[in-house]
């Protein structure tokens, strides 16, 4: 069961929004970190996780935010007004008592699944301790999940935004992008960070 942890830091700035970017591992929320960060959202990021093979653009990731299941949330007054990366499976352990904006990243399943499969075997790991058919079944109640608690949320806003639709056709998404961000982001700089060439496991159509 999801839990909404109310303990933690306060706010010190309530009317600050704290920037989100999630979604499953392989759904595209690299890409959109760099394209907020390249719009004009400073990022609250660190460098423990370096670029590899397998995202050779960079992760982007806050490792205290690995944590936040774990009540480790002193972080939080940090990332007021910036973006920072949550995975889907922490996003229901935020705590109430700030004000969020997500950028949820959907992408083709198949797709999630492959990109899945090729990291595990260039790390040395089994990729078929489980069946595609089940990973995806699990992926999609999770996220299913994870919508209906974001819905339920009076202090929190989110926008879900296809990788595959921004790879094929960027501009209609980046300008709903920058509605939900209040019209303050370079759309042409946001354009700029989309690297097509990163699009590696496309689906055989």
């Amino acid at each position: 069961m999801f839990k909404n942890f109310l303990s933690g830091a306060r706010p010190k700035q309530p009317n600050l929004p704290i920037n989100i970017v999630s979604g499953l591992p392989r759904s595209g929320t690299s890409m959109m970190m760099k394209m907020l960060i390249a719009g004009g959202i400073p990022a609250l990021t660190d460098e423990v996780r370096q670029p590899d093979p397998d995202n050779p653009g960079g992760y982007f990731e806050f490792e205290p935010v690995k944590q936040l299941k774990d009540g480790v949330m002193d972080w939080l007054p940090q990332a007021q007004g910036k973006v920072v990366k949550v995975i889907a499976t922490l996003l229901p352990y935020l705590p109430s008592s700030y004000r969020y904006k997500v950028v949820l990243m959907q992408r083709a399943m198949p797709e999630i699944l492959a990109s899945q499969r090729k990291m595990l075997v260039s790390r040395g790991k089994d990729p078929d301790t489980i069946s595609d058919a089940e990973m995806g079944r699990i992926f999609g109640l999770h996220l299913q999940k994870v919508a209906a608690w974001m819905a339920s949320q009076p202090n929190l806003s989110y926008l879900e935004v296809n990788y595959n639709q921004m790879i094929m056709d960027p501009d209609p998404l980046i300008g709903r992008l920058n509605q939900f961000f209040d019209g303050k982001l370079d759309e042409r700089k946001m354009r700029g960070a989309i690297n097509p060439a990163l699009y590696r496991q496309r689906i055989q159509t």
